[in-house]
């Protein structure tokens, strides 16, 4: 019986996910790179970690580095050469959440805000985010610039805060999210990407939100928040036509639990 694949850690969700040739015409299915194989080339070739450094940031062996970038180098190879959309998904990974001090980048916002926030919660405590800006419910979640956190107890809100999000782009507001040790996400607009990057920090989604932030949490905890299952966002939709995708848009999925 085969062992099962170990999780791959990650620093955070790629913000483009899709790339495409300009003169696309057929509708060429896209080659897939994985998360896990796209964080190899991030770490390898534009940080210049070395294998064992990479192995250690990802927590698994140097020859499964070894293995996993030459396959992301042939299959990027392949996209350009032969000219076929690029697609970065799935794969075996989980996404930091500032846990671990061997990160090597260093000034980790995620590890900042983890030593603050690590205290484990209750068995009856539930810790709620919201895109945030004036008192409101800020309606891009890839460009929101705070969050404010609600801890929920016996159906009482007994604290909140507003967190800066210090610049974190989309494809890291998931990992900033798991770091606040965070249970539920109240926001507007949410693209695809972003939905499977907070599926993977087990963030339970409830976008399509407006209006006052305390209300909707109020209401949440009520059981009568309005919200979309089905919220999409496509401010970024131009991006299409200059031939790559944003990583909102984008889909993917992770076997790891």
């Amino acid at each position: 019986m085969p062992r099962p694949v170990k999780c791959r850690k990650v620093c955070h969700f790629p913000d483009v996910l899709e790339f495409l040739p300009i003169d696309d015409n057929k509708k060429t299915p896209p080659i897939i790179l994985t998360i896990d194989e796209y964080e190899t080339i991030r770490l390898l070739d534009k940080e210049g970690y070395s294998q064992e450094q990479c192995a250690v940031f990802m927590q698994i062996a140097r020859t499964t580095v070894q293995r996993i970038y030459e396959s992301a180098r042939k299959k990027i190879a392949d996209a350009l050469i032969g000219g076929y959309p690029l697609r970065i998904e799935g794969g075996d990974f989980k996404i930091c959440d500032g846990q671990n001090s061997n990160c090597g980048l260093g000034g980790c916002y995620k590890q900042e805000l983890y030593q603050k926030y690590a205290l484990e919660k209750g068995e009856g405590m539930m810790r709620i985010a919201v895109t945030y800006e004036n008192g409101q419910i800020f309606q891009h979640f890839g460009h929101t610039e705070a969050f404010k956190i609600y801890d929920v107890e016996e159906g009482k809100i007994v604290h909140s805060e507003v967190v800066d999000t210090n610049g974190s782009g989309h494809g890291a507001l998931a990992g900033v999210l798991n770091a606040l040790n965070v249970d539920i996400l109240i926001c507007g607009g949410i693209g695809g990407g972003a939905q499977t990057a907070l599926a993977a920090a087990g963030i339970k989604l409830f976008g399509g939100v407006s209006g006052d932030a305390d209300e909707a949490v109020n209401a949440l905890i009520n059981e009568t928040l309005d919200y979309n299952p089905e919220v999409k966002c496509s401010h970024h939709e131009h991006n299409h036509e200059e031939g790559h995708a944003c990583g909102e848009h984008g889909c993917g999925s992770h076997s790891c639990h």
